[in-house]
């Protein structure tokens, strides 16, 4: 997964990607409630801070932490959700939220946050497990605290 990313100084991308921070920062903070206030407090659009929002992350996301934030598309069939939690369960990590979609055409959305910080192995190998497991169709690391 840490593959997919580079390290680049700031200083020489363009000025909207730390916009897209302070945005997502201010909705963090709970400093601003809606996306519509965040994006005008800081002067970007709307389309620019959902095109990057996911694939922008500060060093201190990707290092490491405590907690994960985890979101994966599943088959709807018995026992997929059973075997990812057990997969989960096996590198030490344990879940603290779980949120699930309506399966819709025999496919449901599920974000977890998770407690890393007893975890066995890296992120990276924490998703190639997942992305292996039966029924997970597609995982990504949403963020890191």
């Amino acid at each position: 997964m840490l593959d997919n990313y580079l390290i680049i100084h700031k200083s020489i991308l363009p000025e909207y990607y730390e916009k897209v921070l302070q945005a997502r920062r201010l909705l963090e903070d709970g400093k601003v409630h809606e996306v519509s206030q965040a994006v005008k407090q800081v002067g970007i659009s709307r389309s620019t801070y959902y095109k990057y929002k996911d694939f922008i992350l500060e060093p201190t996301d990707i290092v490491g932490g405590r907690k994960a934030v985890l979101s994966m598309m599943l088959t709807h069939e018995q026992g997929v959700l059973s075997s990812l939690l057990l997969e989960i369960s096996r590198v030490g990590c344990s879940v603290l939220t779980i949120t699930q979609s309506l399966p819709i055409r025999g496919k449901a959305s599920v974000t977890m946050s998770l407690d890393i910080s007893s975890m066995a192995t890296t992120l990276t190998q924490l998703l190639q497990k997942i992305e292996h497991t039966a029924g997970v169709e597609q995982a990504r690391l949403v963020a890191v605290e």
